[in-house]
């Protein structure tokens, strides 16, 4: 079929198609940039951990080169502590503000509920948090997170065992020991997922608060070892 009868323009002898120009792709500002790699990273460290990501593979998910990343962070352990600083901060936030219930059982099924939130919306970033880190020194840990959470639920534990005639010398024990028992539930939680998050809050708030509920004064050890 000729061009005439198709409608087409002919073009002249010799002569070549023009090319359609391409759209040129809009350039990332700086910040767009940062927090494009921060994701990359995120997702990557909490695949593979640490030791098992690379500064190359970061770059070339990200479409840019090495040095970009090394602008940005000045390598792979910047980039690493600025990820853990953000998730460190965002669940320390979290069961910070969940702590509004008046009653001291609500505040425990609060907490709870907080940190199985997170896991279970930011799940990259539990997994991220639970990893050892050789710049774990720098950027904290997930048990001196856990301690700064504590501290929240200390307070509260202080006034209820003065209230009731406890020593509120021991509520940092006892803080210690509740938000390190949902923390390690929450870590058993993250891979099974069963039962559904409401029951597992209830689960721990049963045994935590019928356990403080039946606080001895004085408790004594059963067993013949005494130190």
């Amino acid at each position: 079929m000729s061009p005439a009868e198709t409608g087409e323009a002919r073009l002249p002898e010799g002569a070549r198609p023009r090319k359609q120009k391409k759209r040129a792709r809009r350039r990332m500002t700086g910040k767009e940039r940062r927090e494009q790699l921060l994701d990359i990273g995120r997702t990557l460290f909490a695949e593979r951990g640490f030791e098992g990501t690379s500064v190359e593979e970061i770059a070339h998910k990200a479409g840019v080169s090495k040095p970009v990343v090394y602008e940005h962070f000045g390598g792979k352990e910047g980039l690493y502590a600025v990820v853990v600083d953000r998730e460190m901060r965002r669940l320390l936030g979290m069961v910070t503000g969940a702590l509004t219930g008046g009653h001291p059982r609500e505040l425990l099924e609060q907490a709870a509920f907080a940190l199985l939130d997170y896991i279970d919306h930011y799940t990259d970033g539990f997994r991220i948090l639970v990893r050892d880190s050789p710049v774990a020194q720098s950027t904290g840990t997930f048990a001196s997170l856990i301690s700064d959470i504590a501290t929240q639920v200390e307070d509260i534990l202080g006034r209820e065992f003065k209230s009731r005639g406890f020593d509120p010398k021991l509520s940092p024990l006892y803080a210690q020991a509740l938000v390190g028992m949902v923390a390690l539930t929450g870590q058993w939680w993250l891979n099974v997922r069963k039962p559904k998050k409401s029951e597992v809050a209830a689960h721990l708030v049963n045994l935590a608060w019928h356990g403080l509920e039946s606080l001895e004064q004085k408790p004594r050890l059963i067993g013949h070892r005494r130190s």
